[in-house]
This record gives structure tokens, sequence and C-alpha cells, in this order.
């Protein structure tokens, strides 16, 4: 997300950068947002026998080479008035969870849904709201220690997949998926993932990918970008 500096950033009071750390979404050094699920003192069962499904590779253009941004698959729609998720649909994957508003706690880090409700996601309610302009951003657990968790398939959507965000205000908006990433943590690109396109609704689904590592965590994030096809 372009800023001139975090002083600047968080004295506007906008969403702030993520790092890794231990079930939570916190501030990072290098500017980077990103979705954690665990480290070594995660406890409880084993992992699942296989990690959470994964669209590529990670990978991620040099620091000088700018990442190009996904292409849209289909025509926007315009924005809606802004108004608060409840319920997040994916068809394709079989999500069907509630949405719980997110902010940010005393130290600065951006709380996530709670370890145990496996099915549930996180809006950052300081964002955009789904459906209206910018891009709003959703965040779910891969797993916990039961298991795996509502975004534990995210990495299998693909182009053309629709998402379905339920409002408060009892309308739909309807995204439809332009590409599934994985991005490195030392390597996230925070400006194309949280940079919204002007006057465009976007949607970024973000979950923990890659390798697990019992004392680092997950190696990289799954992101998906969509937009708002449809709002009914």
């Amino acid at each position: 997300m372009p800023s001139p500096d975090r002083r600047t950033r968080a004295r506007r009071g906008g969403p702030r950068p993520w790092r890794a750390g231990v079930a939570a979404l916190a501030l990072a050094t290098g500017g980077a947002w990103l979705v954690h699920d665990g480290t070594a003192d995660r406890g409880g069962p084993p992992l699942p026998p296989e990690p959470p499904a994964t669209a590529a590779p990670p990978a991620a253009a040099p620091a000088a080479t700018p990442v190009p941004a996904p292409a849209p698959a289909a025509v926007a729609a315009p924005p809606v008035p802004a108004s608060p998720p409840t319920r997040i649909r994916i068809p394709s994957i079989k999500v069907d969870a509630p949405v719980t508003g997110l902010g940010l706690t005393a130290s600065g880090q951006l709380g996530t849904p709670p370890m145990e409700q496996r099915n549930l996601t996180g809006w950052y309610r300081d964002g955009a709201a789904p459906g209206a302009a910018g891009a709003a951003i959703v965040v779910g657990h891969a797993d916990n220690r039961s298991g795996p968790a509502v975004f534990y398939r995210l990495g299998l959507l693909r182009p053309g997949d629709t998402v379905e965000v339920v409002r408060k205000d009892r309308r739909t908006a309807v995204f439809t998926v332009d590409s599934v990433r994985v991005f490195p943590k030392k390597d996230f690109p925070d400006a194309l993932v949280y940079g919204g396109g002007a006057g465009r609704a976007e949607l970024r689904l973000i979950t923990c990918g890659g390798k697990f590592d019992r004392k680092t965590g997950y190696e990289a994030n799954t992101v998906v970008f969509a937009h708002l096809s449809s709002a009914r």
C-alpha cells in the first residue's frame, strides 16, 4: 500500500502492514501484510498430512522490478455503497463462513479470527468494505490444532471462479477471481496486494501457504485477487 513512510501512514489511521506472528497479523519492518497460522509453539495434534492447497510455487520479482497487476477476467461492475460483510461463500471450494471484523490491537497488530473457530473469516474493518471502491481484505486460517480450517483449499481457486460476500445491507457482492498467487513472506508485494484499482471494487483473500516449518511457520502466503462482477 503506497505511503511515504510508516509514521505518516499510522497518523492517518490507515491500514498498516502485517508480518508473520504466532496466530496474529503484525507490523512488518519491510512493509508486507502477511497471514500466519502458527509456529513451533502451536502444540496440539500433528499437522494435517498435506499442506494447504497451493496455487503455484512461491515466486517474486526482484526488488527493483515492479510486479505486474493481475488482469481482470471480466468487465468490472461499478462499486456499491459500503456495508460491512456478514458472510462469505466460495462454491468451488465449498466455503460458507461468517465474517467477523478485525482491527488493530494496542501493539499495532491486526487480530485474527480465534484459532479454535475453524470456519470463521476476518475482514479488515478499517479498510474498504467488499463491494465498495478499493481493495477489501478478508483473511482466514488455513489450519489449526484440529486440522484444516476455512481457507485450507484457497489455493485451488482459478480465474473465473466466484466469491459471494453477503453484506449487512442484505446485498450480495459477487466477485470474479482474476488470479491466485503465492508470495514468499520475505518478498511480499504489499503495494500490489493492497493497492486497489482506481474506482474499482476489488477483493483480496489471504491465508498462509507454502511449506510449514515448526520453528519459523509457513514460508509463504496465498493471495486471491478478485474484482466485483455484480451485486444483487
